[in-house]
């Protein structure tokens, strides 16, 4: 049977949904690994969300909560607000409870990717705020690490993630993800989807 990977995000401006379709692309490259995109539910009204020029919704599909039981790994992306992770994600969070009890998710490696509004707004502390769930489910938390090598000591241009995961810079909305962010995102991806693999493998 092959590894089932879920990717599975929270993006207003579309900039988390770029890095989830590398990270999709990256963990695909892994043979007999199948990976699958989920949105979470927005929470915002549309008239508020018109107000902050936010694009409309990709057609990747909603995720429910109980259908994170169905993969074999979990990487779960979000932007930040005031250096933790997007409301609209930890309203689903919250709906997790279900899963909680019956520790479905115990033992499930996990990663984390990210947005960020500025180069002070949270590339470490979003991630690290994050584990805490992980943790409380069990999981087994994945971070890139320097496995992204010279990449990662990148200094002539402003690139966002970290050892806790890939991560772009998204301003005001109108910075586009660059390069070598997307190729991290891929490599994080690949990373996942790896251990999940091995995982799997010798269960």
């Amino acid at each position: 049977m092959a590894v089932k990977v879920y990717i599975v995000y929270y993006s207003m401006y579309g900039h988390v949904e770029q890095l989830a379709r590398q990270i999709k692309r990256g963990a695909e490259s892994v043979q007999g690994v199948e990976a699958k995109l989920w949105q979470v539910p927005e929470t915002l009204p549309n008239g508020v969300l018109h107000k902050l020029n936010a694009p409309p919704k990709s057609d990747v599909p909603i995720i429910e909560p109980d259908m994170l039981n169905e993969a074999d790994g979990l990487i779960f992306g979000f932007p930040t607000r005031f250096g933790m992770m997007a409301a609209q994600f930890m309203d689903f969070l919250d709906k997790t409870g279900p899963l909680w009890l019956q520790q479905d998710l115990v033992g499930k490696p996990a990663g984390l990717f990210y947005s960020t509004g500025s180069q002070g707004g949270g590339q470490e502390t979003t991630p690290l705020t994050a584990i805490t769930m992980l943790a409380h489910h069990g999981m087994i938390y994945v971070p890139i690490g320097y496995t992204f090598g010279h990449c990662m000591f990148e200094m002539e241009e402003v690139k966002g993630g970290s050892p806790y995961g890939a991560g772009t810079y998204a301003g005001d909305g109108t910075r586009q993800v660059s390069e070598i962010e997307l190729l991290q995102a891929f490599h994080q991806g690949n990373i996942l989807a790896s251990i999940t693999k091995k995982l799997k493998d010798s269960a």
